[in-house]
């Protein structure tokens, strides 16, 4: 597997287990969530620092095994450029 790859797939991981952090063992309550402008505007940057990763890696491997890795491309996107149309 190409260095890049591996360095962006850590990326992944490491802001998965970011937005996990702000959890902890609590509950996931969506009201909690929601309530939560810091929370919220967390986990949205690392969600879009995933699909910005899987971005790269698609551009340099289109047919790499990750399960919908379009759609966590288009979350991203949907973030960063649909924000005005976003409903909570």
């Amino acid at each position: 597997m190409d260095d890049l790859i591996k360095k962006h797939l850590q990326d992944i991981l490491t802001a998965i287990e970011e937005v996990e952090s702000f959890f902890g063992n609590a509950p996931k309550v969506y009201d909690d969530f929601y309530s939560n402008l810091c929370l919220r505007r967390a986990v949205e940057r690392n969600i879009e620092i995933i699909g910005e990763a899987m971005n790269r890696i698609l551009k340099v491997d289109k047919d790499i095994a990750i399960t919908n890795s379009r759609k966590i491309v288009d979350a991203r996107n949907y973030i960063i450029h649909g924000y005005d149309s976003l409903s909570v």
